[in-house]
């Protein structure tokens, strides 16, 4: 089932990747910095949802496969990832912000993958925190690419900025969440 529409769905979010990066190096002669946060912004946000709908689709449809739950997360980590690295190009959000999101999905994939390897992976499958912080990056990452007044009340930088800390320190959470679920597994591997 490597190309059924859910699955063609999630591809979308990896081929979005280059047009929201690509939207900030255009010439402002061609489109106005604040036109290039909104376009952004609504890419980001048409794209994310695609996150919610491809697995709806591919249960409804009976079209769930093995590729598809392998691709899903893959997608969402380098839509996320990409995103954040524009917004500590653009220096909206901190360097720090970045190497905790980054640093932490290459580490639960690793520790996936391994736990996989050795028949565990039942352990480290996705929490409740690990939803959470998504949710909560999927909301401050639009915020950050927006970066102006919405409807002339919401700060978005601000509230970007909070809620992508917020999304830091639950990263670290889920991390440490995941690491001490494994971490029998580790003990019973160390010699």
């Amino acid at each position: 089932m490597f190309l059924t529409i859910p699955t063609i769905m999630t591809w979308t979010r990896i081929f979005a990747i280059p047009l929201i990066v690509g939207i900030f190096y255009l010439p402002e002669a061609w489109i106005s910095p604040g036109n290039k946060n909104l376009v952004a912004t609504i890419m980001f946000v048409v794209f994310a949802a695609t996150d919610w709908l491809d697995g709806y689709l591919a249960r409804k449809l009976n079209q769930t496969s093995a590729f598809g739950a392998f691709l899903d997360p893959v997608a969402d980590k380098f839509l996320v990832c990409a995103c954040v690295l524009v917004l500590v190009h653009l220096q909206r959000t901190d360097v720090f912000v970045a190497l905790i999101i980054i640093g932490r999905e290459i580490a639960i994939s690793a520790l996936r993958e391994w736990m996989a390897q050795i028949g565990a992976s039942k352990s480290v499958a996705v929490h409740r925190v690990g939803k959470l912080k998504t949710v909560v990056q999927m909301v401050a990452i639009p915020f950050l690419l927006y970066d102006g007044p919405l409807f002339g009340v919401i700060n978005t930088h601000w509230w970007g900025n909070g809620l992508i800390w917020v999304a830091a320190v639950l990263t670290v959470w889920s991390m440490v969440y995941y690491l001490q679920k494994a971490l029998p597994e580790i003990r019973a591997r160390a010699h």
